[in-house]
């Protein structure tokens, strides 16, 4: 931990595709400080962050949900930031286009010249990435946007299933993974500039909680599609229905008419994943599902999905899903609450 002469300045960037929830939080939390003086004792005396919001211009800017956003100042009025953060982001199916923002982008690659540290929340990579910075470097983003982060900048190395990623030879880039990570990331900011103690105190205040697991156990599996190869994916579509049958590997190679070598290479060429794997995930993700809707044991759900050894299950559920089938359910599962009661049954 650094602890600051004076306030940090941190800048808040809003665009047109930045998600207002994400945005606000970001605000709110590590603006708090001045707004919770006297409620903790863990709170330093001083606040150690001035928070503004900033744009590339002046001007109010519709966020991705249509609610307006005023920036404090536009990015051109600003010479110095000790921190810039970019917001999550709504990324649509054809990915992110590249070049709309480049006064936004060459104002941040200006700032961290000068010393400041650049954070994303989830996509707000996108923005970053733009910079070059990020290149050859390791950062985190929503498991849903992956692949377009891979297309879109294929130099930066996509770690979706990581919470937080610290990179840079100051450790001065940070991104954090998907939707609300960004937890992690305001609550990491205030260890490093505050310490521990207050980091607790702003986390007991806005009941936030580290993904201290990752994020693999919120990740859905998306079967890879548009690959091609009409063999694969005719083998996919049956997969889809009858992933729990003995001996998939080899009933896949059947209805493939193949042989055995020739389609094995094919389908991890089409969806970078051998078979037995692509099966293994699949099967995962059905029992994630029915951990989350059925009262059914675990070993039940072990043989549902076609696992005879319920040992065997239950390790590669943790390997795959980052937690055990038990804990799965318990977080993932929808409470329910009866009329009256202070908790759920």
């Amino acid at each position: 931990m650094s602890t600051p002469t004076r306030p940090l300045r941190v800048c808040l960037v809003a665009i047109p595709d930045a998600v207002i929830s994400t945005l606000s939080g970001i605000y709110d939390a590590l603006g708090c400080f001045a707004m919770l003086s006297g409620t903790d004792d863990d709170l330093p005396e001083h606040p150690p962050f001035v928070v503004e919001i900033v744009a590339e211009t002046a001007a109010p800017v519709a966020s991705a949900s249509g609610l307006p956003v005023q920036p404090h100042r536009a990015v051109a009025e600003i010479d110095d930031a000790d921190i810039v953060i970019v917001p999550s982001l709504v990324v649509g199916p054809g990915g992110w286009r590249r070049g709309r923002y480049p006064g936004l982008v060459a104002w941040t690659a200006r700032m961290h010249a000068r010393g400041a540290i650049l954070c994303s929340a989830c996509s707000g990579i996108f923005v970053l990435a733009e910079t070059g910075l990020f290149d050859k470097r390791d950062a985190t983003v929503h498991w849903g946007y992956a692949d377009h982060l891979r297309l879109a900048f294929p130099a930066v190395r996509a770690a979706p299933e990581q919470v937080l990623v610290v990179a840079g030879e100051r450790s001065e880039l940070v991104s954090s993974g998907a939707s609300t990570s960004w937890h992690d990331l305001v609550l990491y900011l205030i260890d490093r500039h505050a310490g521990p103690t207050a980091a607790q105190a702003v986390a007991r205040f806005f009941a936030m909680q580290w993904h201290r697991e990752g994020l693999a156990p919120y990740m859905v599996f998306r079967p890879p599609t548009g690959h091609g190869d009409a063999a694969v994916a005719e083998v996919q579509a049956w997969l889809a229905a009858h992933h729990a049958v003995a001996a998939p590997v080899e009933e896949m190679v059947r209805r493939s008419g193949l042989p055995a070598r020739s389609f094995k290479r094919r389908f991890a060429r089409a969806t970078g994943l051998t078979p037995i794997a692509y099966v293994q995930r699949l099967r995962i993700e059905e029992a994630k599902r029915r951990l989350e809707r059925t009262d059914d044991p675990v070993d039940e759900v072990a043989w549902q999905v076609g696992y005879e050894e319920p040992a065997f299950f239950r390790r590669l559920f943790k390997r795959l899903a980052g937690i055990s089938p038990g804990a799965y359910r318990r977080g993932f599962r929808v409470p329910v609450y009866d009329h009256g009661s202070t908790g759920p049954r």
